[in-house]
């Protein structure tokens, strides 16, 4: 099998195999799709680890991906040109739900705001471009987590600070792991005040074509204006937002 694969080509397939997995894996997972020699699987899987694309979880001798590679990961996405068509769709949502938008990505710090629309409205809620929210208390953070297989969401809960911000923020680990389960089994998830007091959010999960999570795309506003009915009452346009993205994805990849 390691005839197959061009040496200049070896680490991408390592970074490639490793992406598409739900789990953390050994370099003998990984070489399992590979067929390299022992020596040679081990020493890649090194420099990279060096490089900082992938690291270990813990004390284990299994594989993520790391910061280096996610980062790249990133801005090969939004280099393209189809960037300007990801960002139409967010302003056909934010005109059905007249509410800000928000197209965000898990990074080490929380949730990221990688593309936004503000709303029209002239009380908003400011969360700008760069920002960082955490996991555990926002729609788009919850919806990441709940794409999560059940057992690789509740290592992911168990190591986060669950810090109160708000009254209803979930601050145990059972709480939250039993919204994640709801969320799972719904497809949405929403923040009720739980990051912010004053402010609700509706978020959903886009997918890669192999259906697996890529970003969540949300939309928030003050209570004053938007309830968690009227937000409800406004999902379908996240979902068709979330669907029209997941195809420019699939337009990309095939172009």
């Amino acid at each position: 099998m390691a005839d197959h694969v061009p040496t200049n080509l070896r680490t991408l397939r390592i970074l490639e195999i490793l992406g598409n997995s739900d789990q953390p894996m050994t370099a003998t997972e990984i070489n399992s799709q590979l067929g390299l020699p022992k020596q040679t699987i081990h020493r890649l899987c090194a420099t990279l680890e060096a490089e900082g694309y992938i690291a270990h979880p813990g004390n284990t001798r299994k594989y993520i991906p790391a910061r280096r590679l996610r980062q790249m990961a990133t801005g090969l996405l939004f280099a393209s040109n189809n960037h300007i068509a990801r960002h139409q769709v967010l302003m056909e949502v934010a005109r059905r739900t007249r509410e800000t938008v928000n197209f965000v990505v898990p990074v080490e710090t929380g949730m990221s705001y990688i593309d936004r629309v503000e709303t029209d409205w002239p009380f908003r809620i400011q969360l700008p471009v760069g920002s960082s929210v955490p996991f555990h208390c926002t729609a788009s953070g919850k919806t990441y987590m709940a794409s999560m297989p059940p057992k690789a969401r509740a290592k992911f809960v168990d190591a986060l600070q669950l810090d109160r911000l708000t009254a209803k923020t979930h601050v145990t680990a059972e709480s939250l792991l039993e919204d994640l389960k709801r969320i799972a089994k719904r497809g949405f998830a929403v923040d009720d005040e739980e990051f912010m007091e004053g402010m609700v959010a509706i978020a959903v999960p886009v997918r890669e074509p192999n259906g697996k999570y890529l970003a969540s795309l949300a939309f928030h506003g003050p209570v004053q204006r938007l309830s968690i009915g009227q937000a409800l009452e406004r999902k379908e346009a996240l979902f068709h937002g979330a669907a029209r993205l997941s195809e420019i994805l699939l337009e990309e990849t095939e172009a």
